[in-house]
């Protein structure tokens, strides 16, 4: 096993704008951050700058862990490889068809083209029935027939997607093994080992889009694991998943669906553990990269799971994921007055390249970090990165008059206030929808601000939304990096049981869970990983016949001689009335209760680093003063004090107006608020008036 504890590990974040890497030396005690700007098209230029910020020898790094957009980017931005899928004779077209929505509910037209163009599905004979029973075994000729086809039309990977696979694999797993006979590469993604569940299109879309990706992002995390382990690095490369844990890069590069979303995924995990260790269970997040405000909800220390998510329109992926909204609401997203006279924020953003106008490479559209520097909020003599010498703080507030100013009968100023009124307007209608519009009070809620631009809205969210207080965490520029090294090791399983609670066959239940707990606990050890303890998870999606939608509905398990028993019909029953009340706040008394889907989650819990280390150690407020500036808060211009945050001691107080600046971020204390560093070094923000 690999030692993790009391060594270095380094956690990176692969963002839209910037390249975060974050730098645990448990031993010694230290903790440190580079911010990068992010390169395209290959990340991976950015990722090892990061690195080679700290060392260029990684033989005493015991762990690097990888939040990653390549395969979101991938789906986004349709850059894929070229696939084919073989499939049953009549269902070439689900991918195309969907469930039949429309990218505009209210809309009369609207187009969507699958990423498998129709001339690469292929059918072939073969046929499973619902209930698992074969009628048509597969014909492997065609099958390789197939295959022969695909790789002629230049095809890089391959998807099987047989009907009802779920219930019987056989003929899927026939036609694979046949596959990977002959396929040049390792890329044949088959749907019964990816989803093993009821309902065609999301389980073909999910194989095909985990095809889709394979070539790109396994060749993208090969190319980094050969670079790191050139450097000298020995130990575990690791990939954080969209469920907020990590896997082996080996288990990436086969399932690399499984890393949509991952770098937000990331930053959750870190929120709720440090919200946790500071005393604030309950927490919304507010993730502001330079392209996007990403939003989740931390309820009684435990983020929000949803069983799936559509990347685009019609780009299906059914795998568990952190509940997590977003918006194109980021410091690079632009500012544009649309014909009506209305100011819109995004979803365009200028990124990393070129980015702001006060970057000085290129763009001449404002965006809301532009906004920011004209008000003063950031030092345009020290900006985040380490890249540029200085912001161009004219260019900035010309490009505001041109696009927004003279177009609305604004001044500079006026303009400037305008794009951030309509920023933060955005941002709080996202901390509602994953609050208020799902039955959580905000006041019961802290907001957790982090990503290079989110301090610099905090005030506006606690004014506009009505939350009692903010955290902002030591380094909220890099909190997705330090996400990846305190994120626990996660394999999820599902297997459709489609049966009433009446007629559930609880022996096969058993031996599900079983297999999913051996199956999991065989991938966390051939990790080589060191884990503080193990946990598994069960929970059925359950509903009454006749309904489309599920509940999630935890099981109580027992384990006997080191086997696992699945409950009884009447405690499936039982645990299925309290989730569905908690949810609806009433049962269906004459409805009968079916059992569609067991999901399993086997769970290595990874050693956490003591956060302290984070503290500051002495130091003054006085020493931590670095001067003043004027800067515009509301309709008149503050002299604000402007501190070095990291020289802040435990304790302090700072009453805004005030800034705190440190290299990953800057954090924004306005004039109706203070803020308090406490012993882990995150900074307390309440109102003056409140006794936080």
């Amino acid at each position: 096993m690999t030692e993790t504890t009391g060594k270095r590990m380094i956690g990176v974040d692969v963002g839209g704008t910037f390249t975060d890497v974050f730098f645990l030396d448990e031993a010694a005690g230290e903790a440190r951050v580079a911010k990068v700007p992010t390169t395209r098209p290959d990340q991976s230029g950015g990722f090892l700058d990061g690195i080679r910020r700290e060392t260029d020898d990684l033989s005493g790094v015991s762990a690097v862990i990888h939040g990653t957009t390549a395969g979101t980017n991938a789906l986004l931005e349709r850059k894929g490889a070229r696939i084919g899928v073989i499939t049953t004779e009549g269902l070439r077209d689900v991918l195309e068809m969907r469930r039949r929505d429309r990218p505009r509910t209210w809309g009369l037209r609207g187009d969507f083209e699958p990423v498998v163009p129709r001339d690469l599905r292929l059918e072939v004979p073969e046929r499973t029935l619902a209930d698992g029973t074969s009628r048509t075994a597969v014909d492997l000729d065609a099958v390789r027939a197939a295959a022969e086809h695909l790789r002629a039309a230049g095809c890089e990977a391959v998807a099987v997607l047989f009907a009802n696979s779920y219930a019987n694999p056989e003929n899927e797993a026939k036609a694979v093994a046949a596959l990977r006979e002959t396929w040049p590469n390792p890329h044949v993604s088959c749907s019964s080992e990816i989803l093993p569940e009821i309902r065609e299109f999301e389980r073909f879309s999910t194989t095909a889009l985990n095809a889709y990706l394979q070539p790109e992002v396994s060749g993208y995390l090969n190319r980094l694991d050969g670079a790191l382990r050139e450097g000298g690095f020995g130990s575990e490369f690791m990939i954080v998943q969209s469920n907020g844990g990590v896997m082996g890069v080996e288990t990436a590069c086969q399932l690399p669906v499984r890393t949509a979303l991952s770098g937000p995924a990331a930053g959750v995990i870190a929120a709720a553990y440090i919200a946790g260790e500071a005393g604030f269970p309950d927490v919304i997040t507010g993730d502001m990269g330079g392209t996007s405000f990403d939003v989740s909800l931390i309820a009684d220390g435990h983020s929000m799971l949803a069983p799936q998510t559509s990347i685009d329109f019609g780009m299906v992926v059914r795998t568990p994921m952190i509940e997590i909204t977003t918006i194109g609401a980021g410091g690079g997203s632009i500012a544009w007055v649309d014909k009506g006279g209305l100011l819109n924020i995004g979803p365009e953003s200028a990124g990393s390249t070129p980015g702001p106008v006060a970057y000085g490479q290129g763009n001449d559209r404002p965006t809301v970090t532009d906004a920011n520097v004209v008000l003063g909020r950031i030092d345009p003599d020290n900006p985040i990165g380490g890249k540029l010498d200085r912001l161009d703080v004219d260019a900035a507030g010309r490009a505001i008059d041109i696009h927004v100013g003279d177009k609305l009968g604004l001044s500079t100023v006026q303009a400037a206030e305008a794009i951030l009124r309509v920023a933060n307007s955005r941002m709080a209608g996202a901390i509602r929808l994953v609050s208020i519009e799902r039955g959580f009070d905000p006041k019961r809620f802290a907001f957790m601000p982090f990503g290079g631009g989110g301090a610099l809205h905090t005030g506006a969210m606690l004014a506009e939304v009505g939350i009692g207080r903010a955290i902002v965490p030591r380094y909220p520029g890099v909190t997705s990096a330090m996400g990846c090294v305190i994120a626990d090791m996660r394999q999820d399983f599902v297997q459709t049981i489609n049966s009433t609670v009446d007629d559930l066959d609880t022996a096969a239940l058993s031996r599900f869970m079983q297999d999913h707990v051996d199956t999991g606990t065989a991938m966390l050890e051939a990790t080589e990983t060191r884990f503080e303890a193990r946990d598994t998870v069960f929970e059925l999606d359950m509903a009454y016949v006749g309904q489309t939608h599920t509940v999630s509905v935890p099981i109580p398990v027992e384990v006997r001689n080191g086997k696992v028993h699945a409950p009884n019909a009447k405690q499936v029953a039982e645990a299925f009335d309290d989730a569905y009340n908690t949810a609806y706040g009433r049962l269906l008394p004459n409805g009968t209760r079916r059992v569609m889907n067991l999901r399993s989650a086997v769970i290595g819990k990874r050693p956490k680093f003591d956060l302290t280390t984070l503290a500051p150690s002495g130091g003054s407020v006085g020493d931590a003063l670095k001067g003043s500036r004027r800067v515009h808060f509301g309709d008149d211009w503050h002299d604000t004090a402007i501190y070095d945050r990291l020289a802040l001691p435990v304790g302090a107080e700072v009453a805004g107006p005030a800034i705190l600046e440190q290299a990953d971020t800057t954090v924004l204390i306005e004039p109706d608020l203070t803020g308090r560093v406490d012993a882990f070094g995150n900074t307390i923000i309440t109102r003056k008036d409140s006794h936080g």
